[in-house]
């Protein structure tokens, strides 16, 4: 996996501007914070990022992917004062299960999502070296 930074720009912080990769790719659908059962555990926003980012790591590895292979996420929020209130939680949260592997990441705020309780949805693919 290649980060691209083009020469002259500010790095980016949290986030990689682009990444090149090739292997086998890996789509995680939309994920939400509720557990296993599909019941939510908590309505903070962080620790709804952090169940979301716990399921995403638990989906990679049925394909026998990790962290590190995520290529791009992309984050629906329904709030961005809530989103960035957060940064430190989510921070902590994103180090903790994803560590210190930043692919290229959007981030959107959103009128709402599907499940009513989800304060976040987060979408990945991943590609994994073949």
């Amino acid at each position: 996996m290649q980060i691209l930074q083009p020469p002259g720009w500010a790095r980016p912080r949290g986030y990689s501007n682009g990444i090149a990769a090739s292997g086998r790719m890996v789509f995680v659908s939309g994920t939400v914070g509720w557990d296993a059962d599909g019941q939510f555990q908590t309505d903070d926003f962080a620790g709804q990022v952090r169940q979301a980012l716990h399921n995403i790591v638990a989906v990679l590895a049925e394909a026998g992917a990790r962290p590190e292979h995520i290529a791009r996420m992309t984050w629906y929020v329904v709030d961005k004062h809530e989103y960035m209130n957060a940064y430190k939680e989510i921070g902590q949260a994103y180090r903790d299960l994803i560590g210190k592997h930043y692919p290229a990441m959007t981030a959107v705020e959103v009128a709402g999502l599907m499940e009513p309780r989800a304060r976040v949805e987060i979408e990945v693919t991943a590609v994994v070296p073949t």
